[in-house]
């Protein structure tokens, strides 16, 4: 019985440190949308830099996190016209 037991946690817990790394950087993305749409006005412009212009970190970021940055940036963009009060400033609607 015991065996059994042994291989069903070896199938359970291997997967478990890819499961819970992506879900580290999917609330890495989270908390940045959360800064971007609530922080404060500094926290709201790191943040949108970040979520929208940043070319080396946020595709390694989301591609950890099993996501398309590109897909993503495309829903927050969408998101930013249908909302421009959602920009931390207005220099940033004019990119």
């Amino acid at each position: 019985m015991a065996t059994n037991a042994s291989a069903l946690d070896s199938r359970v817990f291997s997967d478990a440190p890819q499961g819970v790394e992506k879900r580290l950087w999917q609330a890495v993305i989270v908390t940045a949308i959360q800064e971007w749409l609530h922080g404060p006005l500094r926290s709201k412009r790191q943040a949108e830099e970040y979520l929208f212009q940043d070319q080396k970190d946020f595709p390694v970021v989301c591609q950890s996190a099993g996501m398309d940055s590109e897909r993503l940036r495309a829903k927050l963009n969408r998101l930013l016209r249908q909302n421009p009060s959602l920009a931390a400033s207005a220099d940033f609607l004019n990119r």
